[in-house]
């Protein structure tokens, strides 16, 4: 293992993303490097351990540059509650969607890279959706469904997970500053789960190649460091036009590339 320039460069730009606008980082940088040679196991399992880093990195800072507040005495405040939530089903969601994809089934790379492909584009549709979008009233049971699709989503491509969380508390009433920071630390906490299954399921046969582990986690962790100071002083406006816009030309790019070229 080695650092990559380029690879620490474009973590830190995609990681500077997901930490200030909820999502960006596996949506955007999964499928760039899938298009740039690397196979899956080459990436999501790397983009887990450095989302599990640098998510419990930035929902710390978000809580301490008071973008939100987590309470860890009870009673719980409604924000550490909707965070246990959505981390909850998501840890639930991602062990079950690495197990059968990576182990008990095997999808071809193939198919995992059409899914991912067909992912990043739908996202990028859901973020120009969510441009027009007003926020709604508070509905759990619609915030647990999005929780579930986006930790099946993670667990299948490293992608797909802030976006569908941040759509779901948008519909749900959510500040949308808090629900970055919610999208944060649960992220972090899906991604510890995601990690301790790849590792659990390597231990049955499953190689995992650690290749562009230092790179992406350099680059991610000093963008988690920065990035929850910008969502205090920068409006999230640039981001909501610019990463849809990147998701949608990366979903077409993948497929011309799978089935046209």
């Amino acid at each position: 293992m080695e650092l990559i320039l380029y690879v620490i460069v474009l973590a830190f730009l995609f990681e500077t993303m997901d930490s200030s606008a909820g999502m960006g980082f596996g949506t955007g940088l999964t499928p760039l490097l899938f298009i740039l040679g690397f196979e899956p196991l080459q990436v999501v399992p790397i983009l887990l351990i450095s989302e599990a880093i640098t998510g419990l990195t930035s929902g710390f800072f978000h809580h301490e540059f008071e973008n939100v507040k987590f309470s860890i005495r009870r009673p719980f405040n409604k924000e550490t509650k909707i965070m246990i939530m959505i981390a909850g089903i998501g840890c639930v969601a991602i062990l079950s969607s690495v197990f059968l994809t990576y182990f008990a089934i095997g999808f071809s790379k193939n198919i995992i890279k059409t899914y991912v492909a067909i992912l990043v584009l739908v996202m990028g549709i859901i973020g120009m959706i969510r441009l027009k979008s007003k926020r709604g009233t508070f509905r759990p049971k619609l915030l647990a469904g999005f929780a579930a699709l986006a930790g099946f989503n993670k667990g299948i491509g490293a992608g797909g997970y802030g976006p569908v969380v941040m759509m779901g508390q948008l519909f749900s009433g959510i500040y949308e500053k808090t629900a970055t920071a919610i999208v944060s630390l649960a992220e972090g906490i899906v991604c510890v789960v995601g990690v301790a299954t790849f590792l659990l399921i390597s231990a049955y046969g499953v190689t995992i190649d650690y290749v562009l582990l230092p790179s992406i986690v350099t680059g991610g962790f000093l963008a988690a460091l920065i990035s929850p100071y910008m969502v205090r002083v920068l409006p999230n406006k640039l981001w909501r036009i610019v990463i849809p816009s990147y998701a949608i030309c990366m979903g077409v790019l993948m497929i011309t590339k799978l089935y046209i070229l």
